[in-house]
This record gives structure tokens, C-alpha cells and sequence, in this order.
């Protein structure tokens, strides 16, 4: 089976909503050596965007958004492992992650966290629906490099304006670079925020990441 057919198959395993052959093919796609970022770019986040965009334009139920947001994590999982197998670089800085109050999608967060450890950074991940205070009492603990602020909807996006906020009044805003990402976040969004930077995607988040810190990125 061909690296494209494998790609189409993953596609598939979402379009049908179906987390076994999302499975099935995240295995064949590590067993043929295709890179597991593109695995998830082409084929999984390709196809759930499809998905996506067909709930926003009233084609499509929220259970069927669920089912396919479900079918791409269960195909992620096994590409995560593949992630986190290519090696660790050399340590580059500290990650806080977590996804915003009111919202309980991991979708894509557990990848770039995958994918920042790779890269050489220490991830601590909060997890899903954290309160914004939370996210200000770790930023205190932990002291990270970079604080990302994931959000799947566009009616949790607001959050990130207001725990950005929160860090300005609890004297942390000049102490932690602030990273923004989710399905609906855009460079123009984050810019609005005053965050300092957007994942678009995996990569791209990964990319900002490193230029965060000071790494130069090829």
C-alpha cells in the first residue's frame, strides 16, 4: 500500500467516523515509514477540517462533528507515539499548555505537546477546561518560557483575551511569551489579544515555539 493511499485512508477514518480505521491506518502509515506530522496534517487534521467546515455551514449535526473529532484522536494517538519516538533534542525551554475554560477538546493539543517535546521542551500540559485563574497560579509555579492557550471554539476564544488580562493585572504578562491556537484562531485574532504568537497547526506552532525562545528555525 502506497504512502498517498495510506494518506487517503486516514482521511477516510474520519470522513466515516470511524476510530478503528483511524487506527488501522495511523499503524500502516508508522509501518511505511511516512513521516507521522504529515500522517496528521494530510490525512487526519485534513479531512476533520473538511468536517469542520461542513458544521459551519449548517450541513452537518455537532454529533457528527463529535464522531469525527473522536475517530481523529483515536488515529492520533497511535502518530503521537511515533512523535515522541523520533527523539528529544537539546533542552530549549519550559511549555505550559492547556486548553481554555468552558472548553474540553484535547484535539490537537496532545500532538503539538508531542511535538514540542521533540523539539527539546519541557511540556507541562493542564489539560482541558481550566479556569483562568489556573492558568495564572502555574504561570507563578512554573515560571515557563511560553504559556499556549489552546481553544477549539470560537465561543471559548474570549478566554484567551481574558487570561492574557489576567496575566497584565497579576504583574506575570512581561514574565511569559503567550502562544494562541485552535480551529478558529487566527494571526489577525491573536494580534487583537496581544498574544505573541499563533499556531496555525503542529509545525507551525513548533516553529513559533522555537523562535520564541531564540532558536533559529530552518
Amino acid at each position: 500500500m502506497g504512502g498517498e493511499e495510506i494518506i487517503e485512508g486516514l482521511r477516510r477514518a474520519v470522513r466515516e467516523y470511524d476510530p478503528n480505521m483511524a487506527r488501522e491506518y495511523a499503524r500502516k502509515a508508522a509501518e511505511a515509514g511516512i513521516d507521522p506530522v504529515r500522517a496528521l496534517e494530510e490525512g487526519l487534521a485534513s479531512a476533520l477540517r473538511e468536517i469542520g467546515d461542513k458544521f459551519g455551514r449548517g450541513e452537518i449535526f455537532l454529533t457528527e462533528l463529535v464522531a469525527a473529532a473522536q475517530a481523529m484522536e483515536a488515529g492520533a494517538e497511535v502518530l503521537k507515539k511515533k512523535i515522541l519516538e523520533m527523539g528529544r533534542a537539546e533542552y530549549v525551554g519550559r511549555f505550559l499548555i492547556g486548553t481554555v475554560e468552558g472548553d474540553i477538546h484535547s484535539l490537537g493539543k496532545g500532538i503539538v505537546a508531542a511535538m514540542l517535546m521533540a523539539a527539546g521542551f519541557e511540556v507541562i500540559d493542564l489539560g482541558e477546561d481550566v479556569p483562568t485563574e489556573v492558568f495564572v497560579e502555574k504561570v507563578r509555579e512554573f515560571k515557563p518560557d511560553i504559556l499556549g492557550l489552546s481553544a477549539l471554539m470560537t465561543t471559548t476564544m474570549a478566554k484567551q483575551r481574558e487570561i492574557i488580562e489576567a496575566l497584565k493585572a497579576a504583574g506575570l504578562r512581561d514574565k511569559v511569551k503567550v502562544m494562541v491556537g485552535g480551529a478558529p484562531v487566527t494571526e489577525e485574532w491573536a494580534r487583537e489579544i496581544g498574544a505573541d504568537a499563533c499556531g496555525l497547526d503542529a509545525n507551525d506552532a513548533v516553529k513559533k515555539a522555537l523562535q520564541l525562545v531564540g532558536r533559529k528555525v530552518d
